[in-house]
């Protein structure tokens, strides 16, 4: 399978982007993208694991980005010119960001977007049909909000940021500069507060926070970021959470940590600097997790974790004493066949004595 773009790049024009070298022709075309091993006329394909150096040699590729240290063991496809740089992967990602800022809508508000009277849009600013922007809502310049995008009072969208469709920030919120918040995210639903009475009927307690998103934050298709119940629900700088998750009030996420698929993370959770949080996870509440911390899939995180290190299993435990523990409960059945049968022997030794 392929991608058609919708701009035609040379090999002169890539190169030129990536100060690559061009080894073949300079003037030969792409207009898509493709896996090396699916390669086809008119695409463009990178090499860079060398598990995948075989397909290079039979790949209908018209371009393909390698290493400068990439050196053919047998004959490159006619048809194929080379593109050298010191990273390939790290080049085909520029390709792709820039390829991506070329899509971006070109500035303007649809005329059935509502802007309240009372809000600031700055210069630059791209939004689409049925976005609704409340009262004293200041959206940055050069920000994107997408079809169906609700923006409640008094919050802020920063510089450069980009809303994809159905997303919905409710009032009071804040949304740092360059951030990206994919199609139905929504932002400062109210927290999971209830209280029971006397009769065991449980009571709202009502959530007046609000939630601060810094800077280069991304957020995956449909996860939600609850409202504090006071204060603060806070993402850092540079986090990027995957589609699907739920981020209860209070939490603070901190700098560069990253949450794949699914994970849940409880009310008033600390997440520290650097974390990666496998799909899956769960995180108690009003607990801490230490910087570098690395948490795998499908894990539960129970209590505090105060020093740094890998942990596995639910309840999660260092991985190293994960496999330990796993390789004995591998043995279980056997360990309880052995049991019973020593048992057994117990029996019969008893009925001799006897």
């Amino acid at each position: 399978m392929h991608y058609i773009w919708l701009m035609e790049f040379s090999a002169q024009q890539i190169a030129a982007l990536v100060s690559g070298e061009i080894v073949g022709n300079p003037d030969v075309s792409v207009r898509g993208v493709s896996k090396i091993e699916e390669g086809t006329p008119g695409t463009l394909s990178f090499l860079s694991n060398p598990k995948y150096e075989p397909f290079i040699y039979q790949t209908g590729s018209s371009i393909c980005i390698v290493n400068h240290t990439f050196q053919p063991s047998k004959d490159l496809p006619p048809t194929l010119t080379l593109i050298k740089v010191s990273d390939a992967y790290a080049c085909f990602a520029k390709l792709l960001e820039a390829y991506s800022q070329s899509k971006q809508k070109a500035p303007g508000i649809h005329p059935q977007a509502y802007i309240h009277s009372t809000a600031k849009v700055e210069d630059d600013v791209y939004i689409g049909a049925f976005v609704s922007i409340g009262e004293g809502v200041h959206i940055g310049k050069g920000a994107s909000i997408y079809s169906h995008c609700s923006i409640g009072d008094h919050s802020t969208v920063g510089e450069g940021s980009t809303l994809f469709a159905g997303v919905h920030v409710y009032d009071s919120m804040v949304v740092g500069k360059r951030c990206i918040l994919h199609a139905g995210v929504v932002i400062g639903s109210d927290g999971f507060g209830f209280a029971p009475d006397a009769n065991g009927a449980y009571q709202k307690i009502p959530q007046i926070g609000n939630v601060i998103i810094e800077d280069d934050v991304e957020i995956g298709a449909n996860t939600t970021i609850d409202r504090a119940t006071m204060g603060s629900t806070i993402i850092r700088s540079g986090v990027k959470i995957d589609n699907l998750c739920q981020i209860a009030h209070n939490v603070v996420i901190d700098e560069h940590t990253a949450i794949a698929a699914q994970a849940g993370i409880a009310g008033s959770a600390k997440l520290g600097k650097h974390l990666m949080v496998g799909g899956q996870v769960g995180i108690s509440g009003h607990l801490h997790i230490a910087d570098g911390t690395k948490i795998v899939a499908q894990s539960g995180i129970p209590s505090s974790v105060n020093e740094s290190d890998t942990f596995m299993g639910s309840p999660a435990m260092p991985f190293n004493d994960f496999k330990k523990a796993h390789i004995v409960f591998r043995k279980l059945p056997e360990l309880r066949r052995e049991v019973t049968r020593l048992n057994q022997e117990i029996e019969a030794l008893k009925s001799t004595l006897k």
